[in-house]
């Protein structure tokens, strides 16, 4: 007997990881290709020890199949990051000047929002601490109290 039934078809990343890179490059304005890799490899690693739950599972579905094993290779950490520990953090494993990785960051964020979409943005945003907003670009609005 012939089933009707097709299996749901799996969502395919927006880009390819080589065009995740020239996004990234284009965006930080980096000289290189290899240099735009540097620092996705480092800004995802960092995410992937931040981001849990589904949220994790959905990002890493709608990253590069490159990208999503760089971020999903780390063990989420017990204690989640403010935005700005998260890039003084990466700052010290890069051994790079603050400012410097603030870019990073800020280049490789961008384009991850646009991979994610607003809904899931807006759902990773809810679940991680303080002044991850505007490194992925989006203005950090506070709640009244």
């Amino acid at each position: 007997m012939i089933s009707d039934q097709r299996a749901p078809l799996q969502q395919l990343p927006a880009m390819t990881y080589e065009q995740m890179l020239e996004k990234v490059r284009y965006e930080g304005a980096y000289p290189t290709r290899e240099r735009a890799e540097e620092a996705v490899r480092l800004v995802l690693a960092g995410l992937g020890r931040q981001v849990t739950g589904d949220e994790r599972v959905d990002l890493a579905a709608r990253l590069p199949l490159e990208a999503a094993r760089i971020f999903t290779a780390q063990i989420p950490e017990t204690g989640p990051l403010t935005g700005w520990a998260f890039v003084k953090d990466l700052a010290g494993r890069a051994g790079a000047p603050l400012a410097t990785t603030r870019w990073d960051t800020g280049s490789v964020l961008t384009t991850v929002a646009s991979l994610a979409g607003p809904d899931l943005l807006t759902r990773i945003l809810d679940k991680l601490p303080g002044g991850y907003a505007l490194l992925f670009g989006r203005a950090e609005l506070t709640r009244a109290a």
